[in-house]
């Protein structure tokens, strides 16, 4: 139950109730003193690990004893908001931390202490060890989305801010983790799958317009456009199945291989089958990225990852209409 001032502090008159900037507070009718009740200001500290997991305490003392929380407590005089959260995080975790940035400022009515500002910043850990102390009986890190109930709403939101705040982040360190490796998770540039499939046609379109007027690939100005939109429309077909991850390698080898290997019987250099499929990856990536407005990190991400997985792929391309031009059996 919240105090609730009885006496003047100034002289020690019993107060009276009066109405005073349009609200009634508690007045010292002698010497005019306002008790001011203004909410207690509370420091949160939020810690994540590498792992993503928040660091909280358990409660040994009342209000809520035995629940979870972040590591908090009222801030003292002579210190700013954020030293209290650090000393907060100190006194019942044992680490030192700097901190990161603000997450939440959020008011609570609190039946044991009254009108509470509770105000949370992220800490980057920067020493210490993780043990219990002031009033915690307990220390553990639980992954972000997988943290037991909070003892308070103010934490909770504080987990939901930070959370928010490092999605982005968070979805390029996973997309690029996964870039390259045999079995890729979900990738940012996924997003381009349904880009490059609804619009084939007109990325083949655009790429037969170059290939047959580049002096690059002179070739391929008197070849069937029929027959040059549909090799592009499958390898198009192939990259949007590779990049979500269905594509077969024995399918890559066999389709360019063979193309390689057409390619030379029928009259063309080699340099022209490459630069042709330069000039089909350039179309891909500048095609793709004309859809969308490249604004935030995570967008100028996903075009990145784009370019690189395009890299990828043609690399493979190359090797196998290479290998497929230099001999008989593809």
């Amino acid at each position: 139950m919240p105090l609730i001032p009885r006496f003047c502090s100034q002289c020690a008159t019993a107060l009276a109730v009066r109405v005073v900037d349009g609200r009634e507070r508690e007045v010292c009718p002698a010497c005019g003193t306002v008790a001011y009740r203004n909410p207690l200001p509370v420091a949160s500290a939020l810690v994540l690990n590498a792992g993503r997991e928040v660091l909280v305490v358990r409660r040994s003392r009342d209000p809520d004893r035995g629940q979870w929380c972040l590591p908090m407590g009222f801030a003292e005089l002579g210190e700013t908001i954020a030293q209290a959260a650090r000393r907060e995080l100190r006194e019942e975790t044992g680490l030192e931390g700097r901190v990161h940035q603000l997450l939440d400022i959020d008011s609570y009515e609190s039946d044991f202490y009254g009108d509470l500002l509770i105000v949370t910043y992220e800490f980057e850990k920067t020493g210490g060890a993780e043990h219990p102390g002031d009033d915690a009986d307990a220390v553990a890190y639980f992954p972000i989305d997988e943290l037991p109930p909070l003892a308070f709403p103010a934490n909770l939101r504080a987990v939901t801010a930070c959370r928010e705040l490092h999605a982005e982040e968070w979805a390029i360190r996973d997309s690029f983790a996964s870039l390259g490796t045999e079995h890729p998770a979900r990738m940012l540039s996924d997003a381009f799958i349904e880009v490059i499939r609804d619009h084939a046609e007109e990325i083949g379109d655009l790429w037969l317009a170059e290939v047959q007027t580049n002096i690059t690939t002179p070739s391929y100005a008197r070849y069937g456009a029929a027959s040059l939109r549909r090799t592009a429309e499958t390898a198009l077909s192939q990259f949007g199945l590779w990049l979500g991850g269905a594509g077969a390698e024995a399918d890559i080898r066999a389709f360019y291989r063979t193309i390689g290997k057409q390619r030379r019987e029928e009259g063309f250099g080699l340099h022209e089958i490459l630069s042709s499929l330069m000039l089909l990856r350039k179309h891909i990536y500048v095609y793709a990225r004309s859809c969308g407005i490249w604004e935030r990190p995570l967008d100028v991400y996903r075009v990145l990852e784009l370019d690189r997985r395009l890299v990828l792929f043609f690399d493979r391309a190359i090797y196998h209409v290479t290998r497929g031009y230099g001999t008989d059996d593809g």
